[in-house]
């Protein structure tokens, strides 16, 4: 199996950055901003992310997983109380939408101030539900994508690099 490189280290981190500055221009003033880390692909997109923050948040993590029906839930951070708080979900990448639905579906029902989707990676030809990210790290083709915390069959997380499997 090989990997091609999509995106370097150099390039997630500028575009890192620049998000960072963004959403902290989008929410300088916000008491109560929630950051919901979904994991476990994100962890590393958060944590850089959060680094690069110019605003104090609370951050949650939280574990999706589609239950015998189809149906997802959650299996960790279902407790997290975010009723009158701005909500910034972040998530490794929006493939079809059907995750993230239901994440926004979850937590809107306990009545948040907003709820607003910072995801890395943006796969926007592969959407079944009609959900979209107020920020976007980078826009991908249809493509099976590996590294900086995105992993096949739990292999190559670790990779500093965003890069697509080759068969």
């Amino acid at each position: 199996m090989r990997i091609k490189c999509l995106f370097t280290k150099d390039q997630i981190s500028k575009r890192v950055k620049e998000l960072a500055s963004q959403i902290s221009r989008d929410y300088s003033g916000t008491d109560e901003l929630m950051v919901l880390c979904v994991l476990n692909g994100s962890m590393f997109f958060a944590a850089d992310l959060l680094r690069e923050f110019r605003m104090s948040c609370q951050l949650n993590c939280i574990k999706a997983c589609a239950n015998e029906s189809g149906k997802i839930e959650l299996s960790y951070g279902g407790d997290i109380n975010v009723t009158g708080k701005d909500v910034l979900l972040i998530e490794d990448i929006v493939d079809s939408g059907i995750t993230l639905k239901s994440l926004i579906d979850i937590y809107s029902r306990q009545g948040p101030k907003s709820i607003k989707v910072c995801t890395f990676l943006d796969k926007k030809k592969r959407r079944i539900e009609d959900v979209q990210a107020d920020y976007a790290g980078f826009e991908i083709d249809d493509y099976f994508v590996v590294g900086y915390g995105m992993d096949y069959n739990s292999k190559y997380r670790e990779l500093p690099y965003v890069g697509y499997i080759i068969s």
